[in-house]
């Protein structure tokens, strides 16, 4: 062996006995000297507890709670912790009140997963929880939560409810997991990421008795959880209170706005429900009852139903037919009980003819509007009826008819504004303006929710402009809401032309006219009645109102199902909220006992049940 090779072979030697030493005193300090595999060892009997932040609360405008949330806890198990010689069953039945059936179906699924704590029953009382701890039930520990409640028990479709995040959700959401829960409809669903809060983590120190001997570490890899913000919302509760009141034994929608911000006072939808019955472990049946009820308690109709708008409707066609040059506010139409167009009438109730814009409004006159439509749609400066036609529902389309208002509801509707293509397919293309007339009073395939209603009563009140209605007017540690809620939206009518339209209104209440019955001496009240038709029973009864006339502080829209002529029930429930809003009482008691008294028949929704019922 040369002298080379010698050096060579020596330094290799060197560098493994290097490498051996180091990895000689590494082994040595990770087994003698560092604690951290010690502490490893430990965690075998650590537990993992999830701290759940409160969601955070609702307020009414005035600072009223709508939401709370109370103490509560989960009862979890994890299988391979259970002492199954000593494991008492009929005593933990007893003391949570878990029935022996469940308790045993829970702990054969819980064996698929024996490290994994399961959820036993959720909303254990606080009391229960505490007899609970007395036993030690080694395996089985409680962890805190919250529960909502409602002090007022009001507005169930509109604030919502709160439910165990399913499959679906965990898939498109990872930041859940399973037995989380969230906000499933209205307020709580729309406002998920500010009511949720963050999570914590608490890791506790378990002793072979499963009994808690305290925090790991003294708390050193503990997080605190953080609750979810306050949210203001624009309700008014006392509003919101009455108009459930009046609403009871119909089916409908009243949305009331403040026109000068877009903030939504109140809305109803009927049937609803108390928001405490989807709370609590008879939560699952009583959505279960809710889920088959034909009338849909759970279904939010203020923001969602499509219905025919009726007579409201027209002063969309007086404000179009003054944009468009068509119409002078003094033009005069004549109407001989309603309007006749070959085979085709639309009849109209007894009142003098001719008349005028103004006149037309406050008497609800169909036929002056059938003249109207048809001057809009038959305009010479447009090559056919489809180009003007065209015209016309971009002016529709621009009082928030046929789309969403972009409001903060989650699920809002969007109406039906028919087009050109849909007209083309129902009649092979061959048609004229004759054939969508019955558009020019609400009715055919025309279609708008309750809250579009309203934002329209809004878009008169403040002559030609409406804010985006939104439901919520403060978030805790927020300056402010989205830009898109400050901002005005222009319809494409200039803001003169609003003034007949108003007038009319303002004389169909206070002079002469359909919707009389709204006056309220002082306050200037504007109104519009509209009887929808019903393929399924009695007409719908609808009114569009604002107040006072100038200055407006309150727009509001009711939508009454089979409820008959607009003067019939939808007016009076209107004028009795905006009194309350205005004057701060009722004076009117007869209105108010009529209002109680007077329940609906719903021939539609009745025929169903019994259809289910036979099943």
């Amino acid at each position: 062996m040369t002298g080379n090779e010698l050096m060579r072979m020596r330094t290799l030697q060197a560098v493994v006995l290097l490498i051996f030493g180091v990895i000689v005193l590494r082994l040595a300090y990770l087994q003698l000297f560092n604690p951290r595999y010690i502490e490893l060892a430990r965690a075998n009997v650590l537990r993992h507890e999830v701290l759940y932040p409160p969601r955070g609360e609702v307020l009414d405008r005035n600072g009223e709670y709508l939401v709370q949330s109370r103490a509560c806890y989960d009862l979890m198990v994890t299988y391979r912790d259970i002492d199954r010689e000593g494991f008492d069953t009929v005593q933990l039945c007893a003391v949570t009140g878990l029935s022996r059936e469940k308790l045993e179906r829970e702990l054969r699924n819980a064996r698929m997963r024996p490290r994994a704590p399961r959820l036993l029953m959720s909303y254990l009382p606080e009391e229960d929880k505490l007899r609970f701890d007395e036993c030690h039930f080694r395996g089985f520990h409680t962890v805190y939560r919250t529960a909502r409640q409602y002090p007022r028990k009001v507005g169930g479709n509109l604030l919502g409810f709160v439910g165990e995040v399913n499959a679906g959700m965990l898939k498109r959401h990872p930041e859940y997991r399973a037995g989380d829960y969230v906000g499933m409809s209205g307020v709580e669903a729309a406002y998920e990421e500010e009511l949720r809060g963050t999570k914590g983590v608490r890791v506790l120190e378990i002793d072979t008795h499963g009994a808690v001997r305290g925090s790991y570490m003294n708390g050193r890899y503990d997080t605190v959880p953080r609750p979810g913000r306050c949210l203001t919302s624009t309700i008014d509760v006392r509003l919101q209170l009455f108009g459930e009141e009046l609403m009871r034994g119909k089916v409908g929608a009243v949305v009331a706005i403040e026109p000068s911000t877009g903030e939504i006072l109140m809305m109803v939808s009927s049937p609803t429900y108390d928001p405490d019955e989807l709370v609590g472990r008879q939560r699952g049946n009583h959505y279960m009852e809710m889920l088959g009820n034909k009338r849909q308690p759970l279904y939010n109709r203020a923001v969602k139903a499509r219905y025919p708008p009726g007579s409201t409707f027209k002063l969309v066609q007086g404000l179009i037919g003054m944009q468009e040059g068509v119409l002078r506010p003094g033009d005069l139409h004549p109407c001989r009980e309603g309007y006749r167009l070959g085979r085709l009438s639309m009849k109209c109730h007894s009142h003098p003819s001719p008349l005028d814009l103004r006149y037309a409004v406050s008497t609800s006159c169909n036929a002056y509007f059938c003249y109207v439509f048809r001057d809009i749609l038959d305009n010479p400066k447009y090559g056919d009826v489809k180009e003007g036609y065209d015209v016309w529902k971009r002016y529709v389309e621009s009082f928030g008819f046929g789309r969403t208002l972009d409001s903060d509801f989650i699920g809002e509707g969007v109406g039906n504004v028919p087009s050109t293509e849909d007209y083309d397919r129902m009649y092979n293309g061959r048609w004229n303006w004759g054939t969508p007339i019955s558009l020019s009073i609400g009715q055919g395939e025309m279609g708008c929710t309750p809250l579009q209603m309203a934002n329209l009563a809004a878009i008169v009140a403040n002559r030609g402009y409406y804010y985006i209605p939104h439901i919520v007017k403060h978030i805790e540690g927020c300056d402010s809401l989205d830009a898109r809620f400050y901002q005005r939206q222009y319809t494409k009518v200039d803001s003169r032309y609003f003034e007949p339209i108003v007038e009319g209104m303002w004389r169909g209440v206070n002079v002469w006219g359909t919707s009389r019955g709204a006056e309220l001496p002082g306050f200037d009240v504007c109104g519009k009645t509209g009887t929808a038709q019903n393929p399924h029973g009695k007409d719908h009864s609808t009114f569009l109102s604002f107040a006072p006339k100038d200055n407006p502080r309150i727009a509001i829209s009711v939508y009454v199902e089979n409820g008959g002529f607009g003067a019939t029930i939808a007016l009076p429930i209107a004028s009795l909220i905006e009194e309350l809003y205005l004057t701060d009482t009722i004076r009117r008691p007869e209105m108010l006992r009529y209002v109680k008294e007077h329940t609906v028949f719903y021939p539609y929704y009745d025929k169903l049940n019994a259809k289910k019922n036979r099943k």
